[in-house]
Parts: C-alpha cells; structure tokens; sequence
C-alpha cells in the first residue's frame, strides 16, 4: 500500500486561515464600508478574510442592521450559519394551512441540494429526516407558532353547531325576547394563578423548589360576566379559605370583586347561586334602573358541570349554550378573560418596580422578601386596576361571533391590542427589574405565562391547596383566640395618663386662676 501523502512543506505555502468569530459591530462597519464604495477585496484585505465571506456578508446585510438596530449591547455576537435549502422548503411547507387534498404518508423528502454549496447536477436522492426537539422548538419561534394545549371543549369544538345556535337559536330568543344589548349578559369563570411569574425568573424557581404549598400554585377563580353594551360587572371571587389574615376586618362588601371561598377555590353549583343572587341580579337591577329600563334580562351561560341549572328569578331568562361551542361564540371567552389576565400581569410588574424605586435608597430591600410579602390584598388590588382599564368598547366587541349586529366600531383599543399593548409593557417592566429572567424576558414568556392560567390543577396541587387552606383558616382561629384582652384595675399604663391627666389640669388652672397659692393645690 502507497504511504500516505505527507503534508506539504513548501517555504512558500501560506498558512491556514483560522477561523474568526466577527461582532455585530465589525459586520456593520464592514458594510458601511462596501456602501461607500469600498471593492469587495480591498475589503477582505483588511478584515484579514476571503473575499466570498465579505459577498455572504453583504447579502445578508438586512438581518445584520436589524439585529444591529435591537441590540442592547453592542458587542453582542452574530452567528449566521447557512441552513440546508431543503429543510427550509420543508419548514415552509409546514407552515402552510393543511390541504385537504392529499396526505402525506412519506417520512423521507426528496434531496436536490443536501448541502449548500453543492452542485445542483448531484443526483437525487432520498434524505431521512428527523426532527430533534432543538429543530422544533426553532421552527415554532420562526414561524410564529404556538404550542397549544386543547382541553375540554377547545379540543372538540363542534362548528356546526355554533353556527345554528348563532344563526337560529339565539336570533329568535332575541327576537321573541325582545331584548336590547343592555339586557343580554353572559357569565363564565376562570382560574387566575395570582401569584406567579413566568417559569424563568428567579422568583419563580426560588417558589418552585420551596419547601410546603408553593405559592406559584395558588390559585383563585375569577367569575366574569358582562353584557352586549359592553357593561362589565363586578366579578365573582373564589379564593380558598373564608376571612385570610390580610383581609382580617375588612369591609368585604367594599371590596371590588363579590368575595366567596371554597378550599379548592374552584367553582360549584352553590357558589353558582351565590353569585347569581348575591351579586348578578343587584347590580344588574342597579344597572337597569339607571338606564331607565325595566328589569327583564337574558343570561347566557356554558354548560360547565360547576353552573346551576336551576337558577331562578323573576324577569331573568336563562339560556345555556349547547355542548362544545364555548371556545366558538361565548363572548368572555373571545379574548375578555385573556386581555384582564394580561392587564393584571402587568400590573403586577408594575406594583413591583414602584416598590423598587421607593426603595432605591434603602439597600435592604430584597426582591423575593417583597414577593413572599404579595397577599391577596395587593392581587386584589392589581385586579381592580384591571378592571378599570377594560373599556366598553372592548367588552362590546366580544360579541362579535354570537351577536355581530350589536357590535359598533371601537374607536380606542380592540381587545388584541390591548393584550399586545399589555405584553409590550410588562416585558419593558421586567427589563427595568432586571436579574435572572427578568433582564432578558420575551412576548413569549409573557404569553406562555397567561396560557398557563387555563392548565388545570392536577390531584396531588389540589390536595396541596386544601391542605394549605385548613392550615391558614387554622391560624385565623387560633389568632381570634389569642387576642389579648384588655387588662382590669390599674396597670403603669393607665397610672402615667393619669399622671399626665393631672399635670395637664394642673397647667390649666394656673392660667385661669388668680390666686397663685390654691392654683397649683388643684392637680396635686
């Protein structure tokens, strides 16, 4: 067998170029050099490189100044790597709306380029091709896809029969009813994880691995319920226990939600019946009775196993939408629930950096002591400033899909553009805090945030819950036992107002007594 080929030892050989890592602001300068006139190889001579890396890098000079343009630090490095053409095709192709046209039974795709740079006369041939969680999770950000978790009626949407209850049902209830949007109202409720922040920051870790109930997972229910108008009512509250620490003597009728407790803080047909006489029909009545309108109501609800079905009241029609179609046409469910959640994660950021930059001259002040410090007080709160920014028109135009005739144009923000303005600013909230998953937080982590609102809570977070509300109702017993009653007799406190009591009847009767002999008698 031949020896192999020894490396060539030529004095005149040049040495092999290293490969060199450029920065975002070298690839920026270099074009501004090619745009002024600069030749490609007088280019190349001075950065040191082939005169085809200067060509690559100006034809992607688009996504260099973009990226130029959104990066907070400078010296950031850019890594463009040439992708394979074919898996290009292929993402696109995915992409693309399903056609009902033909399947695709083939796990392999046709290969004309397996390579950039190679020739387009190399046979074809056929490429396995597997997808590594990596390439998914990539292929999602570059398209703008979510990954969505269809549960309950989501997962079986029945479109036909939405589109006849919209069509035939609904229109001859209201026809028959004639009822006005002031008069339809509809009712749904939702989990709210009050106490969470999106799964990368360190206050949700430092949650995560904590020992006993985990905050993150605390949870309450919030029932919504607004009419054709776009009026919205104060909503229904379920949280887990009945009077918790924080909200110990507290008015709960001046509270801006109808408070109610249940230990799995879920809903339930008697809380359903609580809501609807305690709190729908007095502020409906209230309503109506401003408006100059006789009390005579529709409500809709979905079939949810939590809703009664035996509510009733003189002058309110129930109505409850058929199995499967809440994802479709019920108007909470068109983005009201989903733009509050976002408006209250907002403003949970936003009560957080005030906090901070009251404290900026105190050095002590610690993040996750505020955090662990976020009662249901402050969540009510943040809730009520929500509440204040949903706008009529907003709640007007979630009825679309089920009453469009009834929907005006809405002159402010549409409900997208609200949760869009929300995200926005809750991610510029968290790069003002800063730190581990704050500083670099996304849209993405936002929405993931809200998405997870609609997760359920699985058996074992459930007895965790109970458990912790036995435990708090608990400490709210033994508290009222513990209070101190108030001492009998004399104690050193009542002996020195008496002292100054006397002192103070010994000052006054000198001013207004002439003889200065029995004036000073008086108060001893």
């Amino acid at each position: 067998m031949a020896p192999k080929r020894a490396p060539s030892s030529k004095a005149g050989a040049e040495p092999k170029r290293q490969r060199r890592m450029m920065m975002i602001a070298e690839k920026v300068k270099l074009l501004d050099m090619l745009k002024e006139g600069r030749t490609f190889a007088a280019v190349a001579r001075q950065y040191g490189m082939n005169e085809s890396t200067v060509r690559y890098i100006k034809k992607e000079k688009a996504n260099i100044r973009k990226t130029a343009t959104i990066t907070f630090c400078k010296s950031a490095k850019r890594v463009v790597t040439a992708r394979n053409k074919t898996i290009v095709r292929m993402e696109s192709a995915l992409a693309e709306p399903e056609d009902d046209s033909g399947d695709c039974e083939e796990d392999e795709v046709d290969v004309e380029d397996p390579q950039p740079g190679t020739s387009s006369d190399s046979p074809r041939k056929k490429w396995q091709f597997s997808a590594s969680k990596g390439w998914f999770a990539k292929f999602q950000k570059r398209y703008g896809l979510k990954s969505v978790s269809l549960q309950g009626e989501a997962a079986s949407a029945d479109t036909i029969a939405a589109e006849t209850y919209v069509n035939e049902t609904f229109k001859k209830i209201i026809s028959e009813g004639g009822y006005r949007p002031e008069k339809v109202f509809n009712m749904n409720e939702t989990g709210l994880f009050w106490k969470r922040m999106p799964s990368r920051t360190f206050l949700f870790k430092e949650e995560a691995k904590a020992s006993g109930f985990k905050a993150y997972k605390d949870r309450v229910t919030l029932v919504v319920c607004g009419n054709a108008a776009g009026f919205l009512l104060k909503p229904g509250f379920i949280y887990k226990s009945k009077n918790p620490r924080t909200l110990k003597n507290k008015n709960k009728n001046l509270l801006p939600v109808h408070w109610m407790y249940n230990p799995k803080a879920w809903i339930t047909k008697m809380l359903t019946s609580d809501w609807f006489h305690q709190c729908f029909i007095p502020q409906v009545k209230v309503y109506l009775a401003e408006k100059g309108m006789p009390f005579k109501v529709l409500l809709i609800m979905d079939n949810a196993g939590g809703h009664a079905a035996d509510l009733s009241y003189s002058g309110v029609q129930m109505e409850f939408l058929p199995p499967n179609t809440t994802s479709l046409i019920q108007p909470m469910d068109q983005g009201v629930i989903r733009a509050f959640k976002t408006l209250y994660t907002r403003n949970s950021l936003a009560n957080l950096v005030s906090s901070v930059d009251a404290a900026q001259e105190d050095d002590d002040f610690n993040l996750k002591a505020y955090w662990r410090q976020y009662t249901i007080a402050t969540c009510l709160q943040n809730i009520q400033k929500a509440l204040q920014e949903m706008k009529p028109a907003t709640i007007n135009a979630s009825w679309k899909k089920l009453w469009p005739e009834v929907v005006y144009d809405d002159k402010g923000f549409t409900l997208a553009e609200i949760q869009h303005s929300a995200v926005q600013k809750a991610v510029q909230l968290a790069a003002i805090l800063g730190g581990e998953g704050f500083a670099d937080m996304t849209t993405d982590d936002v929405n993931e945030l809200l998405d997870c609102h609609s997760q359920p809570l699985t058996d074992e977070d459930l007895e965790e819950l109970m458990k912790s509300a036995s435990e708090e109702e608990e400490e709210e017993e033994q508290q009222e036992t513990e209070e101190v009653v108030s001492p009998t007799g004399l104690t050193l406190e009542r002996l020195a107002e008496i002292c100054r009591l006397a002192k103070d009847l010994q000052e006054q009767s000198q001013e207004w007594d002439d003889d200065m002999v029995r004036s000073p008698r008086l108060g001893q």
